[in-house]
């Protein structure tokens, strides 16, 4: 039965569906193996035995009569610790929500479970989910599946060391800046950024509002387009047939290849060779505009973050990862006005994005332009931690600025992730791609 937690979810649902596979067999050797693990707590903030197994016995009835929800009805996965869960503390890993417990589950929780999914708990995250580095120490920093020595990307650190680790066969995390494609990246795994607005926030903690979505992280494209249907409540998309051939991508110059790591930018140049010997035409795209956009981030993301949370932080500032608290504090140097004027201008410059890659299936970069940071160093040195964060969000943030799907790919090479950018509203199209993609580069 080990073997079963490394497998795709969409293979254990398979089983499942043969009667290979018990549900409650699979739920039992998943919670063993997370009660063994040594380092289950900082992966893990609770592991809801439970509901796990009563979801996982009501799963095996739907199968064996025939009634199951959906293609993964009956996988356990787990759910990163912003997501309302009922009876189940929820801190969103932070010490300003020490003990709180919602009277309901999020929206979207509500709507996996009546897809079947079984839910193992909560994962651990960077602190309001406002770092794409995953530490944390005021909670606990998950392990990065490459480096023991290194953070795991975040702010679904948790949700990706889930998955990595064999501890779920799913993490659902969220994505404000890159915080489910960043820790897929670095722990070799597929992060699908969805659209903001597509996947229901409510009962999901916030961080900005107008930027958090929601999205899983997997061990394969398949398993992303499952775990966006279940999370929406509908049949999965068809991904069959899909061939690179004929597919249009632009190359990215802009930002997202300035200061690569070495390492990162042969990858990404080896990937662009191996997809055009598989029949796709690459064309390296300019888009001088999105250096602005990229200025308008501090403004935009800062200022609605500390409005949230201004209350909560100011009565005790002392309960928080300092570097957190600073960044938070940006958004109180900005007026309203600025605010107003930022959101404006983002709008001008989205449409500008549109028009500059019209005609395209796709657009790619890297995931991430550096390999995960050193921990030890990111507590200690303010100025490695403040660059360092930065460059991690930097190429995902575009994605969340110009108001995009956009999927992260393992290329094979540790911690080096390959980011596909869809249309917005586009995670059909931009699913088939990645599948094509998927393919091309196993």
């Amino acid at each position: 039965m080990e073997h079963w937690l490394n497998m795709r979810a969409a293979d254990l649902g398979r089983g499942i569906a043969s009667g290979e596979i018990s549900p409650v067999a699979l739920t039992q050797t998943y919670l063993e193996a997370i009660d063994a693990h040594v380092l289950r707590d900082q992966i893990y903030t609770v592991v809801t035995h439970e509901r796990a197994l009563a979801e996982a016995e009501a799963a095996e009835r739907r199968a064996k009569s025939g009634q199951r929800l959906s293609l993964v009805d009956g996988v356990p996965i787990s759910w990163k610790d912003l997501f309302d869960s009922a009876g189940t503390v929820t801190e969103a890993g932070t010490n300003l929500l020490k003990g709180r417990i919602p009277d309901q589950d999020a929206r979207v929780l509500r709507i996996a479970t009546m897809m079947g999914t079984v839910c193992l708990g909560k994962t651990q995250m960077s602190e309001l989910a406002f770092s794409g580095l995953g530490l944390n120490p005021v909670k606990a920093t998950p392990p990065c599946v490459n480096d023991a020595g290194a953070v795991p990307g975040g702010s679904s650190s948790g949700a990706g060391a889930s998955v990595a680790f064999d501890l779920a066969a799913c993490g659902i995390g969220s994505d404000t800046g890159g915080s489910v494609r960043i820790p897929a990246a670095w722990n070799d795994l597929v992060g699908l950024k969805t659209t903001a607005g597509r996947i229901s926030i409510d009962g999901v903690v916030p961080l900005c509002k107008q930027f958090d979505t929601v999205g899983p992280l997997t061990r394969s494209v398949e398993d992303a387009a499952l775990y966006l249907s279940v999370l929406e409540g509908r049949k999965p998309i068809d991904l069959r047939g899909c061939d690179l051939v004929g597919l249009r991508f632009a190359d990215l110059q802009t930002v997202a290849q300035e200061d690569l790591d070495p390492t990162v930018a042969a990858v990404h140049a080896e990937m662009m060779q191996r997809l055009r010997q598989k029949g796709a035409e690459i064309v390296p795209l300019e888009v001088p505009d999105l250096t602005e956009a990229m200025g308008l981030s501090a403004l935009l993301f800062t200022t609605e973050a500390y409005g949230l949370w201004k209350d909560q932080i100011e009565a005790a500032p002392d309960r928080m990862f300092p570097e957190i608290l600073e960044r938070f504090r940006i958004g109180k140097t900005h007026s309203g006005a600025d605010y107003v004027a930022g959101w404006d201008r983002l709008m001008d410059l989205r449409r500008i994005w549109a028009e500059a890659v019209a005609g395209f299936d796709g657009v790619l970069s890297p995931t991430a332009p550096i390999l995960p940071p050193n921990l030890e160093r990111l507590q200690s040195d303010h100025a490695y931690y403040v660059k360092a964060n930065l460059l991690a969000l930097r190429n995902t943030r575009i994605a969340n600025l110009m108001g995009l799907s956009a999927l992260s790919l393992p290329t094979g090479t540790a911690s080096c992730g390959l980011q596909i950018f869809g249309a917005r509203y586009g995670e059909e199209a931009l699913l088939r791609v990645g599948a094509a993609v998927e393919t091309a580069l196993a």
